[in-house]
C-alpha cells in the first residue's frame, strides 16, 4: 500500500485489490494468533497431522486476504505460486491441502470455543488501536445488514444461532410500502466509529433478530475494547427508539443520536409535564419546544430558540424565540414583561428520555451527528462486497460464524496496517516517515506476547 500525508489514517480507500506478499506477510505476522492455534491443536488430539493447523490458518486468511470468492480459487493460486506457498508455511514438495481439508477446518474454526478465541483476537487489535488513537470510538454510530446464507441439511447440534428468514418493508412519508426486502440467513449488528469507519463491535443474530435487542451486548463490547468514557455519542435509526435504550445509554453519560417513532397517531402536540391549559409551551413527539403567540387571531406557533443543554443540571434551555432572533411579538409583553433577555425554560431530560435528549433532535448539531450514520453502511459495504461476507454459499452455522469472525479480523488487521503504514510527502523519491500513532501501534505489537 502507497500512502501520503494528505491521506486519513485510515485510508480504506487505498486498500489493495490484490495486497503483496509483504503486506500478506505483515498481517499475519500481526495477529496474536497464539491462544488459537494452540486450542486447535489441542482439539486435534493425536489424529492424522498431515496439514498442520498452523498451516490451514494460513491458507484460510488468505482466502480473505486475497479476495478470492473461493477457497479453490485461493488454492489455485497457491498452486501456481511458490512465493505464496513459502508465505503459508508450505515448504518445497509438500502437497497443497484439498478443498475439502479447508472446509472441514472452517467448520472446526466455527465452533464456539474457537468463536470465542476469533473474537478475543479482533477485541485485542481494537484495543491497540483504541489505546493509539485519541479519538476513536469517540462518536459511534450502530446499525444491521442482511447477509444470505445456505440452510443447513441436517438439524444442527450447536448453540451458536441459526439462519432463518426475515421480511422488512420501507415505506414513503405516507406509510405506503415501497420496497419490500426477503432473505434467508442472519443479520448483523455493527458498532463502528463514525470519522474512521473501524468496526468496534459486532454479533450475529437469526434474521428475524430484533435490533433494540442487541444494543446493550453491541455497547459492552465497543466500551471493553477502549479507554473508559470514551464513548460520547450513539447514533441509531428508529429501531433503537425505545426506553430501555435510552436509560441505557443514559446510565453511561452516553448521547444518543436517535430518529424517534411515530407513534402519536391523533395528536400532534402536547402540552410539557407540568404546565396546564394557561401555558403557551408546548412539544411534538420528537421532542421541539414551541410557543404560541395567543395574542394573535388565530394563536401563532413559533419554535423555541434552543440555548444549549446544561449537563450540571440535566435539563435543556430555551429562550423566547422573539429575543433571541431580534424579531418583534405581539405576545412579547405578556410573556416576557420587564425581563430584558426574555423568556427562559429549562426542561429536564429525565421528564422524557426519549423526547428530550441532550441533543435535542431539532438543531443542526443533531443532524450533522447524525448524518455520520453513513459510516455504517460504508463498513457493511466492505464487509459484503469486498470481503465477500454476502455470497450466500456457506453452509451451516458453524461454518458462517467462523467465515464472518474471519473477516472481522482481517478488517481489524487492515485497520492497524493502515494505521502503521509509513507515509509519503510526495512523488516515489519523496522521504517516507512514521507517524506518532504508526510508532505506538508498533511498539504495542511487539510487546504483545
Amino acid at each position: 500500500m502507497r500512502l501520503y500525508t494528505t491521506d486519513s489514517l485510515f485510508a480504506w480507500e487505498r486498500l489493495e485489490d490484490a495486497p503483496a506478499l509483504a503486506t500478506c506477510r505483515q498481517f499475519l505476522e500481526l495477529l496474536p494468533d497464539a491462544p488459537l492455534l494452540s486450542a486447535l491443536r489441542a482439539y486435534r488430539g493425536k489424529g492424522r497431522n498431515d496439514y498442520p493447523v498452523a498451516i490451514l490458518w494460513r491458507v484460510h486468511l488468505l482466502r480473505y486476504l486475497l479476495r478470492h470468492v473461493t477457497m479453490d480459487a485461493c488454492l489455485a493460486e497457491l498452486a501456481r505460486n511458490p512465493a505464496l506457498r513459502q508465505l503459508a508455511g508450505l515448504a518445497e514438495g509438500r502437497k497443497l491441502p484439498e478443498a475439502w481439508n479447508m472446509s472441514r477446518f472452517a467448520d472446526v474454526l466455527g465452533r464456539p470455543a474457537h468463536l470465542a478465541l476469533l473474537q478475543e483476537m479482533f477485541q485485542k487489535l481494537i484495543s491497540r488501536l483504541g489505546e493509539a488513537v485519541a479519538d476513536l470510538g469517540v462518536h459511534v454510530a450502530g446499525d444491521s445488514a442482511a447477509l444470505s446464507a445456505r440452510p443447513q441439511r441436517r438439524a444442527a447440534s450447536t448453540s451458536l444461532p441459526q439462519p432463518d428468514g426475515a421480511r422488512k418493508e420501507y415505506t414513503d412519508d405516507t406509510g405506503r410500502v415501497v420496497r419490500v426486502v426477503e432473505w434467508f440467513g442472519y443479520k448483523f449488528h455493527l458498532l463502528v466509529d463514525i470519522r474512521h469507519e473501524v468496526a468496534l463491535a459486532w454479533r450475529i443474530t437469526p434474521a428475524s433478530g430484533a435490533d433494540v435487542t442487541q444494543i446493550p451486548a453491541l455497547l459492552a463490547q465497543a466500551q471493553g475494547v477502549l479507554p473508559a468514557g470514551r464513548i460520547q455519542t450513539l447514533a441509531y435509526d428508529l429501531a433503537a427508539d425505545d426506553g430501555d435504550t435510552h436509560r441505557l445509554l443514559a446510565q453511561h453519560h452516553i448521547k444518543p443520536l436517535i430518529e424517534n417513532r411515530s407513534l402519536w397517531k391523533e395528536e400532534p402536540e402536547r402540552l410539557l409535564p407540568g404546565h396546564d391549559a394557561s401555558s403557551n409551551v408546548v412539544h411534538d413527539e420528537a421532542g421541539t419546544i414551541y410557543c404560541y403567540d395567543k395574542v394573535s387571531d388565530p394563536p401563532v406557533r413559533h419554535k423555541m430558540a434552543y440555548i444549549g443543554y446544561e449537563k450540571s443540571r440535566g435539563t435543556l434551555k430555551y429562550r423566547c424565540p422573539a429575543r433571541h432572533e431580534g424579531g418583534s411579538c405581539p405576545s412579547d409583553s405578556k410573556c416576557n414583561g420587564d425581563c430584558r433577555y426574555g423568556k427562559t425554560l429549562r426542561v429536564p431530560c429525565a421528564l422524557d428520555l426519549r423526547r428530550f435528549p441532550p441533543i435535542p433532535r431539532a438543531t443542526q448539531e443533531f443532524e450533522r451527528r447524525y448524518n455520520g450514520r453513513t459510516a455504517v453502511e460504508r463498513v457493511n459495504a466492505r464487509t459484503k462486497l469486498f470481503w465477500g461476507a454476502d455470497d450466500g454459499n456457506v453452509t451451516g452455522a458453524q461454518r458462517f460464524h467462523g467465515h464472518l469472525a474471519s473477516i472481522m479480523l482481517v478488517h481489524a488487521g487492515f485497520a492497524h496496517l493502515l494505521a502503521m503504514a509509513p507515509r509519503r510527502e510526495g512523488k516515489s523519491l519523496s522521504p517516507v516517515r512514521l507517524s506518532v500513532i504508526a510508532r505506538r501501534l508498533q511498539a504495542a505489537a511487539q510487546a504483545a506476547p
